[in-house]
């Protein structure tokens, strides 16, 4: 007996300090994680602590987590095991920030102005209901065929697809929902987030207030080799700047989302591993980093936190959006927009109509041909804050279509060969979710 408690002992022992090497480092970017997520699901889409706890937190190591919600407070907090406590915080206009001790959670904020769409026209260029419409040339039984494969039979969780949203030359020609999400569901699209960055930018040059080929305004690169980075190049992901993107470990990438004040600083900070335009290779700090020089273009917070909304996401009807801060009142720009499946539809409209919305021209066309150019060095995989089927990787879908990307499998796809834009949002990314097979067999039931 005495043998087997010693046994047990040791065990034990082992288990506490294997605890201690591989989860407890963790622990920060657990509760971050969780408790973010959790007071987002909440408070933005008004999900269940159940809901949220089953889906979005529904991942390895952040199921370890225990959370909690402060209906009045309007927080939630979250540890593991009783350890490493994080809290998350929602302040209407500017979503859910995850805050740190430090955090002086009664100071006054500001909020971004919005302008809601007030018009009588249907979807998508209006709020009223989209008009029925029937096309001779779409094989209806096909469509809706490859829509419902992209769902889970009632109880299973292979593709876990929350909706999928399909536009015909402007028209609602497929919509469908999974259990407990709807219409009027906010959704996070996290890295998709990076495409509405780039918009931005877009929208300035539009303006003629800025131009992406000239060194990007940043005076702590004035005296090394970074001086000679673009807007250009952190638009096309290929400064060269040193980062390491891996959401199963602690990294740069985690880091920042989960434990920076200031997430516009994570990418400014690092030196030079490559020559700007040699190394291209996938960075959320580069978008946040231009978060932080958009920010720069105006005279103050107020009219950086506007322009977002005032010149593109409310201008084209995005109402539902919310794109979240961080601590310093930076937009999240690189993970944190919440939108409706309708809404994030429209984002894409606007590309696929070339930068035109309803005869505004919001972006110019070649911003839009610029978007969708592959970047140097990406084999045709990326353009500037799309992702891009150039280089085939879906092999059954047009090559000329592009597409906003995110965690989980979000997705705005654009094909403007076929006058098509698709939707779908979901916790399945490929290859375990066939988006190659979802893209084509909705192509498919186009007749030609």
């Amino acid at each position: 007996m005495k043998k087997l408690l010693q046994l047990i002992g040791f065990a034990s022992l082992i288990t506490v300090f294997y605890f201690g090497f591989t989860t407890y480092p963790k622990l920060d970017l657990i509760s971050g994680f969780s408790s973010k997520s959790m007071a987002s699901g909440h408070f933005i889409d008004h999900r269940s602590q159940e809901l949220i706890e089953n889906g979005d937190n529904d991942i390895d190591m952040i199921d370890l987590a225990t959370n909690k919600i402060d209906e009045n407070g309007k927080f939630a907090t979250a540890s593991v095991y009783g350890l490493k406590e994080r809290k998350a915080i929602y302040r209407d206009g500017l979503g859910v920030t995850l805050i740190n001790d430090d955090f002086d959670v009664s100071k006054p904020y500001l909020v971004p102005k919005r302008n809601k769409l007030n018009n009588n026209l249907p979807f998508p260029y209006g709020n009223n209901d989209p008009k029925d419409s029937v096309f001779a040339n779409i094989d209806y039984a096909k469509l809706n065929a490859a829509v419902a494969n992209a769902f889970d039979t009632k109880g299973a969780k292979k593709k876990r697809t929350r909706s999928v949203l399909v536009i015909y030359k402007d028209k609602i020609i497929a919509e469908k929902y999974d259990t407990g999400f709807t219409k009027n569901s906010k959704i996070l699209g996290w890295s998709m987030t990076k495409s509405i960055t780039s918009a931005v930018f877009g929208v300035l040059e539009k303006q003629g207030k800025f131009d992406i080929y000239k060194p990007a305004p940043m005076p702590e690169w004035a005296n090394d080799q970074r001086k000679f980075i673009t807007t250009n190049d952190l638009l096309h992901m290929n400064s060269g700047l040193e980062w390491v993107e891996n959401y199963s470990t602690i990294c740069d990438a985690t880091q920042m989302l989960f434990q920076a004040e200031d997430m516009s600083r994570s990418q400014l900070e690092k030196p030079a591993a490559y020559k700007p335009n040699t190394h291209w290779y996938y960075s959320s700090g580069t978008t946040n980093l231009l978060s932080g020089i958009l920010r720069k273009q105006f005279k103050t917070h107020q009219e950086y936190l506007d322009f977002w909304y005032t010149n593109l996401i409310d201008k084209i009807g995005m109402n539902s959006m919310l794109i979240e801060t961080d601590m310093a009142g930076n937009y999240v720009g690189s993970s944190y927009g919440w939108a409706t499946t309708r809404d994030w539809s429209k984002f894409g409209l606007l590309y696929l109509h070339k930068g035109n919305w309803n005869g505004e021209q919001i972006l110019n066309e070649n911003w839009v041909k610029y978007t969708a150019t592959p970047t140097n060095t990406s084999n045709g995989q990326y353009g500037a804050q799309f992702w891009l089927n150039a280089g085939g990787k879906f092999p059954d879908v047009p090559k000329d279509m592009f597409y906003c990307s995110g965690y989980q499998g979000q997705m705005v796809a654009v094909f403007p060969s076929q006058d098509l834009v698709v939707v779908r949002m979901g916790l399945k990314e490929d290859p375990e979710f066939d988006f190659n097979g979802l893209l084509s067999g909705i192509i498919g039931s186009l007749k030609k």
